[in-house]
């Protein structure tokens, strides 16, 4: 059973920084693609960035580009998703979500869910 668990959101102000963090345990994830989803109250859960366990392959949606970064330590079994020059925007619940084979940005594609950490940005 997969399961995934992150930490280290919080309340930070605009401009600062946060990493948030996923483990994942359950299996072996060498075919798999972990991926950072958002959703702020009364929207649609969103994709933020995804990464290709094997080869570490990136995707980021275009209103993160250049400001948050996704990693992945794979002797850790942990996925990080480094955010710099927070906007109030980015204010939601950051989930972390694995899937197998192939980079997809629809939250329906995706198998497993953490239960999500709380980022609030104020202006």
């Amino acid at each position: 059973q997969v399961q995934l668990a992150e930490s280290g959101g919080g309340l930070v102000q605009a401009g600062e920084s946060l990493r948030l963090s996923c483990a994942a345990s359950g299996r072996t994830f060498s075919s798999y693609v972990m991926a950072w989803f958002r959703q702020a109250p009364g929207k649609e859960r969103e994709f933020v960035a995804a990464i290709t366990w094997s080869s570490g392959s990136t995707g980021y949606a275009d209103s993160v580009k250049g400001r948050f970064t996704i990693s992945r330590d794979k002797a850790k079994n942990t996925v990080y998703l480094q955010m710099n020059s927070l906007k109030p925007e980015d204010t939601a619940v950051y989930y972390c979500a694995a899937r197998p084979n192939g980079l997809r940005v629809g939250a329906r594609s995706y198998d497993y869910w953490g239960q999500g950490t709380q980022v609030t940005v104020s202006s």
